[in-house]
């Protein structure tokens, strides 16, 4: 992705991941216990829709035992370790942000799953994975943080044995954003690049995918993130309660930030899969 990983940050989504750790304090699990995956997924899935986008891109990728999948921003690693619970596939979950790849890799262990999962920080445009022949890759909502697609979709054919399968869910342009809505996207959501679904199509095709074929999400997403903000709302004295108020009040700018962009008609979104050759 080549930022300096500080830069995240200002991505509030992002900020003070081991407010995690508060939300399990809060239902009386403490930092050392054993935990299961629904103990976590409600907190864990940073994407849209949460476990039911994880099932739908285990079906794309054929996820199941024997399956090597490559995950690119893995995050706190709530989608790989659903997917490894439910499919008892494996998978190298690449996050570039240190701290969310070492809070991930704790809470894989706790669960029991670090066998299936190999947790491993880095940022996918180095290439390390190239030539590594995964079965598949996936990726949630990470796309739009790195700009250079050529390089990026290229990587990722590269890291694909034959016949390997990729799946992501990314946002994508309905109409151009005012300069105010691109300081927004560039700011809060750390996003300096939109393509439309059909552009996104080509990029895939242009970088060797085959049978690709793309769903528009955009209305769906435009109600998740709509939902969420009200929910966080009305949810705030609780959120303060656990998490205090400057991390309450960070996350709350964002998802308010993201819902408007949704509702402004500048923001889309797409779930895209094909496969290599």
């Amino acid at each position: 992705m080549h930022n300096a990983t500080g830069s995240m940050k200002t991505m509030k989504l992002y900020d003070q991941v081991e407010r995690i750790y508060n939300e399990l304090l809060a239902l009386g699990i403490d930092e050392e216990a054993p935990l299961s995956v629904e103990d976590l997924t409600p907190f864990d899935q940073y994407h849209y829709h949460g476990t039911e986008a994880v099932d739908y891109a285990a079906g794309k990728l054929d996820a199941r035992d024997g399956t090597h999948l490559l995950e690119v921003g893995s995050g706190i690693g709530g989608p790989a370790r659903h997917m490894a619970a439910s499919t008892n596939c494996r998978i190298t979950a690449l996050e570039l942000q240190p701290d969310l790849n070492e809070t991930a890799r704790g809470l894989t262990a706790r669960c029991g799953l670090d066998t299936n999962i190999s947790h491993l920080n880095g940022d996918v445009l180095d290439g390390g994975m190239v030539g590594k022949d995964f079965d598949g890759l996936m990726s949630f909502l990470v796309f739009l943080h790195i700009p250079d697609r050529t390089n990026l979709l290229k990587v990722c054919h590269g890291a694909l044995k034959p016949s390997g399968n990729v799946f992501i869910e990314d946002i994508t342009k309905l109409r151009e954003p005012t300069t105010a809505q691109w300081s927004d996207l560039r700011e809060k959501v750390l996003c300096s690049y939109l393509p439309t679904l059909d552009e996104y199509v080509a990029q895939l095709e242009a970088a060797g995918f085959v049978d690709v074929e793309a769903e528009d999400m955009s209305a769906s997403w435009n109600a998740f993130t709509s939902e969420r903000f009200a929910a966080f709302q009305e949810r705030r004295p609780r959120n303060i309660e656990i998490h205090g108020e400057a991390v309450t009040d960070g996350l709350e700018d964002f998802y308010g930030t993201v819902s408007g962009l949704y509702d402004e008609g500048v923001l889309g979104g797409i779930r895209i899969w094909g496969r290599k050759p």
